[in-house]
């Protein structure tokens, strides 16, 4: 976190909460519309107020909501107190233990709860949650207490989180050294052709919507990422799959499964709450709504979490069963599957 002194309000010290360089690609587009592809659950009155009290910034000068951001520009949002994910407040809030000792602990994260406070979700969070659980957590690069990784708010499953800094270092290194073991169950549309494989390409944020990710094959832009699939069980116009992560970009599985056409079901962000495939029918066009309401979020579940313990040196590796609303949504389509297609 960067403190900047504002020279029209020379006793006031701001705080940054964004930062976005604009890619070379940008084309000319106003402040308060280029801002809104950034920050996520920001509202163009929100940001144009904002504008208007001074606290937009493009390349160290204030601007107007009206500014048209350039290519190579950098974009700040400055405020006069500090961002809310560093005001962190101890919640009592019931935690999915797997296990725990003095280092570290595995929790079975629900789908809902978001990872660490950010923009729209400043409570409720599985860190609010942690720092009431335990005292002195340590801080990670990005001051947010006992993280080795996350998953996503509507992903479920399995999380390390370390509790001494010397936890945290061997942890965070052997996913960084891809040597932690990550399974995830997804259930994705369409029939895959093969049986197993593996998608490589980089993963980086979508130049066109920066609440996504994207994947450029030509590895000239984003993080090196590689996801191995196996399929689990074809169930006609959607197949479960298992994930495997080499590597651990954000949305990866999401937005590999959508480069390779079997974009998650009903990844609202990627397009899989829409009927991607399947018959015009009404009748299976209203099963498929049925199955969204049974399961209102992508389908993915991290089920398998494996890593050396950073003091026995002994392999420790964890198991979690599927939610019910994943089992629930398979199952319907399994019926579907043998009663309609069989």
């Amino acid at each position: 976190m960067e403190s900047i002194e504002n020279p029209e309000q020379e006793d006031s010290e701001l705080f940054e909460h964004h930062r976005i360089v604009a890619s070379k690609g940008q084309e000319p587009l106003r402040v308060d519309k280029f801002l809104m592809n950034f920050i996520e659950n920001a509202t163009r009155n929100k940001i144009q107020q904002a504008a208007k009290d001074g606290h937009v910034w493009v390349n160290d000068s204030i601007v107007k909501s009206n500014y048209k951001v350039k290519a190579g520009d950098e974009v700040k949002v400055l405020f006069e107190h500090p961002p809310h994910e560093f005001l962190l407040v101890p919640e009592d809030i019931p935690l999915d233990i797997v296990y725990e000792d003095d280092v570290l602990l595995v929790v079975n994260k629900p789908a809902g709860m978001v990872v660490h406070p950010g923009h729209g979700n400043y409570s409720g969070t599985l860190i609010n949650a942690l720092i009431y659980h335990i005292d002195n957590l340590p801080a990670n690069s990005n001051e947010r207490p006992g993280l080795v990784h996350r998953i996503d708010k509507d992903t479920s499953g399995l999380l390390v989180i370390a509790k001494t800094e010397a936890a945290m270092t061997y942890l965070a290194k052997q996913f960084f050294d891809k040597t932690s073991e990550r399974e995830y169950i997804a259930l994705v549309w369409g029939n895959m052709e093969e049986d197993e494989g593996t998608i490589i390409g980089n993963v980086g944020r979508n130049p066109k919507n920066r609440l996504q990710m994207h994947v450029f094959p030509d590895g000239d832009e984003g993080k090196e990422a590689v996801t191995h699939f196996k399929v689990l069980e074809r169930l006609g116009y959607v197949t479960l799959v298992s994930c495997k992560l080499e590597t651990g970009r954000t949305h990866q599985i999401r937005v590999h499964m959508k480069y390779i056409g079997h974009t998650l079901f009903n990844d609202e962000r990627y397009g899989g709450e829409k009927i991607l495939k399947g018959t015009t029918f009404t009748k299976y066009r209203q099963f498929v709504e049925n199955t969204f309401k049974l399961l209102p979020r992508q389908a993915l579940h991290a089920k398998t979490l494996g890593f050396v313990h950073p003091v026995s040196g002994k392999q420790m590796r964890f198991d979690s069963e599927l939610p019910e609303d994943m089992r629930a949504c398979i199952d319907k389509w399994r019926n579907y599957t043998k009663n309609s297609l069989g």
